[in-house]
């Protein structure tokens, strides 16, 4: 890229896109990538206009009050909550780096071969990670018996550390894909997730087990959390529900091949190689990750714009990610606001015991069907493992039927501002409330006594399992899409709070099977999801009234009014200072023209500016998925 000598005069936008917001379960739209030379608006495929940095900048000096060769934003205090990247920040247009229409590195534009690689890539390694929160609990007999355990619930203590790991890994790696991007984070969480798994292959303490487990999630929470921000660094918006869809096979089904694997190798191996077997896997999926390329279009291009610097001696060269919310500022973020939103925003309330509830009702029937098939019906371990499978079609089913489903949402009738509420999305929210229930009941009284046939409780598991899907889905984008700037907040909290009951409930589970038998057990669980039933329905019909009293909806909504203020007025200064013709006031212009754009030039702005980080960090975008 090179500069312009003729180019004197800047064009100013009128018209520059607002940050703008992801609707999705498990990724916030980019605003349009902008760049003076052509009028502010590069190609679609540029990623958001927020603020990040890379491994290839090792200026850690935040901005002060003293103007120097780094910082050209002096103006207030609040820039010390931010770094530079080494560049004089002039923001001359000439001077910006971006990407070319057709540019190889752009990984929108990589080969449709290798895209799909890269998802294959990212799917079969969020699989072994999910597989194995519940290929252990084919194995808990096993330990039982080797570790002289008679309480059950102290081995099933693996599922619930291994979950909580699965939380608290999502809530630390987050802003650490900020600072280096993707694929070192890939390929350090699943280094460190297969280390830690090969000492529990061979422990003979269960207390070791099950601290292990928890470091072990850590670590490979690292693919669950940067899968869907891959996926949108690389597919436009029009094929992201597709590919979504494809991707989410891994994650959604993994919980039901963890114990069909888990079983069968327990059954005629032991269950420690169960653990060298999800050790290989992991292997595999490692040496898979290290040949995939870097897909964060930010760190991409703070790259590119270093190396410009540094190839022509030119410290003029800069890329709108050139300055960034500090890491520290991004954790205090990421680790407050989601616990906030969790108990003062009624919409969070409904949602996350909705979701949690159901979420750990899934996870406890991990420990109910072995008691069901393997102690009641007298089935091997491995031959257990299979009556998940009914539970795997019901969610197969949910991911083919993306298309369609998305076609009942988009039917509904567009709100005032020509979009399709997001109210609509629990259209299929209310059906899979009433198919959870009808899948889980239906289990309960059909799974005992043995004389029934041992298909149909099998059989239950296909409504349950489409049921769980689509509300895991659509209701997690209900909450993206109403929360906007604070989606990643409130998606976070969403799934720390449900890897907590769905750590939890399990833990009741043998004494409560033991207590009422698997028919009334059962129908207690079926009658809590029953009484469920309600919530998405009440939203469906008044949730738009419950958006419009959020005070953080409200907040929100204003905050983005006075930034779009505050935007048209640096346009107005730099339009009058281009025709006065001082180039003294147009350069001042210039910049503070970018500071507000990046949301860096008041206070409060830097909270909001971190929530976009994290929205981009996670994938957030315009589609609905």
């Amino acid at each position: 890229m090179t500069p312009d000598p003729d180019k004197d005069i800047p064009r100013v936008i009128t018209q520059y896109p607002s940050p703008q917001i992801r609707i999705e379960p498990a990724t916030p739209s980019n605003p349009t990538a902008t760049s003076e030379k052509e009028s502010y608006s590069s190609a679609d495929n540029s990623p958001t206009s927020t603020i990040t940095r890379s491994e290839s900048d090792q200026d850690e000096r935040p901005l002060t009050l003293t103007a120097t060769q780094n910082s050209r934003l002096e103006a207030t205090r609040t820039v010390t909550r931010l770094s530079t990247r080494g560049t004089t920040f002039t923001a001359d247009p000439s001077y910006e780096v971006d990407f070319e229409a057709d540019e190889a590195g752009n990984p929108r534009n990589w080969s449709m071969w290798y895209k799909s690689y890269v998802l294959f890539t990212v799917s079969f390694s969020t699989l072994v990670i999910v597989a194995n929160s519940t290929a252990y609990t084919a194995a808990i007999g096993d330990m039982m018996v080797e570790f002289g355990i008679t309480n059950k619930v102290i081995p099933t203590l693996g599922v619930t550390t291994y979950l909580f790991g699965l939380a608290v890994g999502s809530l630390i790696l987050a802003p650490i894909a900020e600072t280096y991007g993707r694929r070192p984070v890939y390929t350090t969480g699943l280094l460190g997730f297969l280390l830690l798994v090969i000492p529990v292959s061979v422990v003979h303490s269960i207390e070791a087990i099950i601290v292990l487990r928890f470091f072990a999630a850590v670590f490979g929470s690292a693919t669950i959390a940067n899968a869907p921000g891959t996926i949108a660094d690389m597919v436009s918006d029009e094929y992201r529900a597709v590919a979504f869809s494809v991707w989410s096979i891994g994650p959604m089904n993994g919980p039901v091949i963890g114990p069909v694997v888990g079983g069968y190798i327990t059954q005629y191996k032991g269950w420690r190689f169960t653990n060298w077997v999800i050790v290989i896997w992991a292997g595999v999926a490692f040496l898979m990750i290290v040949t995939i390329k870097e897909t964060y279009s930010p760190v991409l291009l703070q790259r590119k714009a270093a190396k410009l610097r540094k190839d022509n001696d030119d410290s003029r060269y800069w890329s709108r990610y050139d300055i960034k919310v500090g890491f520290v500022e991004l954790m205090k973020i990421n680790l407050s606001r989601p616990f906030v939103m969790a108990v003062t925003e009624p919409i969070c309330i409904f949602w996350n015991s909705y979701i949690s509830l159901l979420y750990g009702i899934l996870y406890l029937c991990f420990v109910a069907y072995p008691i069901v098939y393997t102690t009641e019906r007298g089935w091997s371990v491995g031959k257990t493992g299979l009556s998940f499978v009914g539970i795997g079609i019901g969610s197969m089913i949910a991911i083919a039927l993306a298309t369609p489903i998305k076609k009942m949402i988009d039917s509904h009738q567009p709100d005032e501002d020509g979009t399709v509420p997001p109210e609509s999305m629990m259209s299929i929210v209310c059906i899979g409330s009433i198919l959870v229930p009808i899948g889980q009941l239906w289990f309960s009284w059909t799974c005992y006594p043995i004389s029934i046939h041992w298909a149909l409780p099998i059989a239950a598991g296909i409504p349950f399992g489409f049921g769980n899907c689509v509300v895991f889905i659509y209701a997690g984008n209900y909450l993206a899409y109403s929360y906007g700037i604070y989606a990643a907040s409130a998606m976070a909290g969403n799934a720390v709070l449900r890897s907590f009951l769905g750590g939890t409930l399990p833990l009741a589970g043998p004494a409560m099977y033991k207590a009422l038998g698997p028919n009334w057990a059962g129908t207690l669980l079926g009658l809590l999801q029953v009484v469920s039933i309600p919530i998405p329905f009440l939203f469906y019909k008044y949730g738009h009234r419950i958006r419009q009293k959020s005070s953080m909806i409200r907040e929100m909504r204003e905050n983005e009014l006075r930034q779009e203020r505050k935007r048209q007025k640096a346009e107005e200064r730099l339009r009058i200072a281009v025709l006065s013709g001082d180039e003294n006031e147009k350069e001042e212009a210039q910049v503070n023209l970018c500071r507000v754009r990046s949301r860096v030039d008041e206070q409060r702005d830097i909270e909001e500016h971190g929530h976009e980080i994290l929205n981009r960090n996670q994938g957030f975008g315009k589609e609905t998925v």
